[in-house]
């Protein structure tokens, strides 16, 4: 008997062990940044084209894994002029490095539905060990049957550290783009 009780266990830890598969849901997923302009006003821009894979067999997404891919051409200020600016060699140089990664390395959980996800952030031919604040917003069906996860993640970074070098300034000295970057993912997940 005690065999069998051990063996039920076994197979009921097992199949709470399984990996649940997630994607991203683009229509309801947003990536936004914002940086200083001349230091006395905020730019904002986004990236509209986007991927992202999420593994995660724990219930609390404590063992959560992610992988995101952005496609740099899809920036957009609302201004044609500077988005061609942001693509060009002073910042992405898109067109030698379309896209940028993430890649997760671990995650802690902070408690109350929030963690720091740690990972690896490629942009350009720059990869740096980053960690970015998380809250879990909870999980809901939709009206047609899937289930889906929100997550919260914001941060910053310098774009400098990632060879985004543009370096002009102001006839007063002050810097027409800042070197820090804040950024706001708001993530909706479906499950595979």
């Amino acid at each position: 008997m005690k065999k069998v009780l051990t063996l039920i266990a076994a197979v009921a830890l097992s199949a709470t062990a399984i990996a649940q598969n997630w994607k991203i849901d683009g229509s309801h997923t947003k990536i936004r940044f914002t940086t200083k302009y001349l230091v006395i006003s905020d730019v904002d821009g986004e990236f509209k084209k986007f991927d992202g894979t999420f593994t995660s067999s724990k219930a609390d997404w404590s063992d959560l894994q992610a992988t995101m891919t952005v496609q740099v051409p899809s920036i957009t200020t609302d201004n044609e002029m500077r988005d061609k600016h942001l693509l060009s060699d002073d910042f992405f140089n898109a067109e030698k490095f379309p896209t940028m990664t993430f890649t997760s390395t671990g995650i802690k959980s902070l408690g109350n539905n929030k963690y720091v996800l740690s990972g690896n952030l490629t942009v350009r031919d720059v990869t740096k060990k980053v960690e970015v604040p998380l809250v879990y917003g909870g999980q809901v069906k939709d009206p047609w049957g899937n289930l889906k996860a929100g997550f919260k993640a914001t941060g910053k970074i310098n774009r400098k550290d990632f060879g985004l070098k543009y370096a002009n300034a102001a006839a007063t000295g002050e810097a027409v783009v800042g070197d820090e970057v804040e950024f706001t993912i708001d993530a909706v997940l479906i499950k595979q």
